[in-house]
């Protein structure tokens, strides 16, 4: 009996376009038999320590008329039972979510880099109000700080209020200021309550 499924990945990527990278169609089409691919099985388990999915690779033996592929697992299962290595896999383009011709070239590594964003924002649903870019602190920082603007100084001061998230993550909540994101360091905006366009901000 088997004892998992694999992940729809297109309806991820559709959902987390910023986060979740999913190789578009014209990158699938280069695949040939002898590459390998990955994918996500999902499964159950008792086990409160596993995950829901395993990502593991799977070299490529065919490729249809229609697009579907057979394959064999490339990986060791660590937790999904019934499933081992060399197991014969058919799959189809929607789950395949890294290939050999990935490059950097996408949405999730262009906003890869970290910035602030406090939880008004990230968990309250809440648009930014207000942005500004600093000096990174690393090469993995972009600078950036989001606020919703309606933060009270005792939020601020509350560690627990901000977090250390990428980019991406703060575009799948609002993405209304990506056109401001090449804008450089000591650049703030503000966002027109009226208007909700944003408006740039003397250097403070």
């Amino acid at each position: 009996m088997t004892t998992w499924t694999l992940e729809d990945a297109d309806k991820i990527a559709a959902s987390h376009k910023y986060t979740f990278y999913k190789p578009p169609r014209d990158i699938i089409a280069q695949i040939k038999p002898g590459e390998i691919v990955k994918l996500i099985f999902c499964f159950e388990s008792d086990d409160p320590e596993a995950p829901r999915a395993e990502r593991m690779w799977v070299l490529v033996d065919e490729i249809d008329a229609d697009g579907r592929f057979v394959g064999r697992l490339n990986n060791q299962p660590r937790w999904i039972k019934g499933l081992k290595l060399n197991d014969r896999v058919s799959f189809d383009a929607s789950n395949i979510i890294n290939t050999e011709h990935d490059d950097n070239n996408n949405l999730i590594e262009r906003y890869l880099k970290r910035c602030y964003a406090t939880n008004r924002i990230l968990k309250d649903g809440e648009k930014v109000g207000y942005l500004y870019r600093e000096s990174p602190d690393s090469e993995n920082d972009s600078g950036w700080r989001f606020t919703a603007n309606d933060e009270s100084d005792a939020y601020m001061n509350e560690p627990g209020n901000c977090c250390y998230v990428s980019v991406g993550l703060v575009l799948s909540c609002d993405d209304s200021f990506i056109h401001l994101l090449d804008s450089p360091a000591d650049s703030s905006f503000i966002r027109d309550i009226r208007s909700q366009e944003f408006v740039q901000l003397e250097n403070e």
